[in-house]
């Protein structure tokens, strides 16, 4: 008999017919998800809009260029909406007066207290989608999936007991939303400060003339240089000349250290999350091809990953970096997009010889046979039965590998190569410090470096917190899972 012969019971129901069934939990949970996101519109609008759309536009055929332009105009009005967590509602920019009163800031705070009462709206306004994303899997569990229990439920409760994973968890939340929220959190902007700071001023009250005053950006860094010497230096959680507020103090350039740091945070994420995307992809697709075929196929793939990865894989991007340095390529994202891809086409094989094992595992499973006496289309096969097996495994081994490609592009732009100059990236903060360290401009290089250790630390965690959620019996140790999963044994 075939499948169309069985009558349709309510298993075969999909999601959105069970959430029709049933809508209150669903309805519930999207009155507080819109005017969530709907308060923050503007900064998602702007955060589209930061991504290289001008660069692909440009790179596109002349009959396409008009429709990208038209494209970004409507995100650029977009980005331009207001949003609760701006600095145009809790402005941190300001002069102080000889009697002390504070002028321009909100409420007359201090920039310092209105720049840190932004930063905690804007982390709880993050943490709230975090518990927004737990109440989803909640309503998903109590009232539309099937099954009571499900495996994925005992992998939470493991995870939600595991304090180093859960550290690791928090480290890369705000490290995300520094990332994301950049704009906001940093008590200047970049183009004012970093970009172009000869077409934005600052107003500040002078004490000889007596009088408020005006000067650039471009000017007022220069006499805010941290060089450690003499008087040149503004350090952490100080004020400069000119009232402004620096949380990590200045570069040697001037320019505030905290608004570089967020912004760089957001380019290490960007290249971290397309490069494993693209790992991920070409990793999860001949680890089960490989599995699936076996033969010729797996072989195929070993003498590509082994010949990939006999090449130095950090000269080998600096040396195609210097090659596409002159292409349209280069210029996206400030180069970010390069690098993105050229870490994401040479790191496959590491991440393709972790799955591996897992995929060969489940291809020798009773039901896969089923599958394929059955007459199952192969890519089905492989989608339905075996793909969600090697997911979990590529959490574990994609947490590292993105903590290992935010070390790479720090590294990178530690020796002057990957992002191009001006955009900010953690590494060039630190080669700018390097000269300062012993000195009392020690916060350049020194802050820059702890927080790429704790952030590569956190993904390291996050890591290990899925691998002991995913597999109990691994917690003793990482070494034999790691080689077996290499040699793809254990089938």
């Amino acid at each position: 008999m075939s499948a169309v012969d069985y009558p349709v019971d309510e298993d075969e129901q999909t999601l959105l017919e069970r959430i029709q069934d049933e809508p209150g939990p669903a309805l519930k949970l999207l009155a507080v998800v819109v005017p969530l996101f709907a308060v923050e519109f503007g900064a998602v609008a702007s955060l589209v809009m930061s991504l290289p759309w001008s660069a692909v536009g440009s790179a596109l055929p002349g009959f396409l260029q008009g429709l990208a332009g038209a494209l970004a105009g409507v995100g650029d009005a977009l980005a331009n909406l207001p949003t609760l967590l701006s600095r145009s509602v809790i402005d941190n920019s300001g002069y102080q007066l000889p009697s002390g009163e504070w002028v321009g800031t909100t409420l007359g705070l201090s920039p310092a207290v209105a720049w840190l009462l932004r930063v905690l709206l804007v982390y709880a306004y993050g943490f709230a989608w975090m518990a927004v994303g737990w109440w989803v899997y909640l309503v998903y569990r109590d009232n539309y999936r099937y099954a009571d229990w499900a495996p994925v439920d005992d992998m939470v409760n493991r995870f939600r007991n595991h304090s180093w994973g859960l550290l690791g968890l928090a480290i890369i939340f705000a490290f995300v939303v520094l990332a994301l929220f950049a704009p906001a959190l940093g008590p200047t902007t970049v183009e004012a400060n970093i970009s172009d700071p000869y077409l934005h001023t600052v107003e500040y009250f002078d004490e000889e003339a007596g009088s408020v005053q005006e000067i650039y950006v471009g000017d007022a860094n220069r006499d805010s240089q941290s060089r450690g010497q003499g008087g040149d230096n503004v350090g952490p959680l100080s004020y400069d000349q000119f009232g402004r507020f620096h949380p990590f103090g200045t570069l040697p350039s001037g320019k505030d250290l905290f608004t570089f740091m967020a912004a760089g945070a957001r380019v290490s994420l960007f290249i971290g999350v397309l490069s494993l995307l693209i790992a991920g992809g070409i990793a999860v697709t001949f680890a089960l091809a490989t599995a699936y075929y076996k033969g010729l196929v797996d072989l195929g793939v070993v003498i590509a990953s082994d010949s990939i990865q006999s090449l130095p894989q950090l000269l080998f991007i600096m040396l195609a970096s210097f090659v596409l340095s002159g292409t349209w390529l280069a210029n996206l994202y400030s180069g970010g997009v390069v690098l993105a891809l050229l870490f994401g086409f040479t790191g496959w094989p590491g991440l393709w010889r972790a799955v591996r094992g897992p995929a060969l595992q489940v291809s020798e499973r009773e039901w896969i046979d089923a599958a394929k006496s059955f007459g199952q289309r192969p890519s089905v096969t492989m989608r339905k039965h075996m793909l969600p097996y090697v997911v979990g495994y590529l959490l574990i081994y994609a947490s590292l590998t993105l903590g290992g490609v935010i070390i790479g592009v720090a590294g990178l732009s530690f020796l002057g190569l990957g992002i191009n100059a001006p955009t900010p990236e953690w590494g060039r903060a630190v080669s700018a410090g390097q000269p300062y360290v012993p000195t009392q401009s020690w916060h350049i290089s020194l802050i820059p470096g702890i927080m790429v250790v704790i952030v590569v630390t956190g993904f390291n965690a996050l890591g290990d917190g899925i691998r002991d959620a995913i597999d109990p019996q691994s917690d003793v140790g990482t070494g034999q899972q790691d080689e077996s999963a290499a040699a793809g044994g254990g089938a």
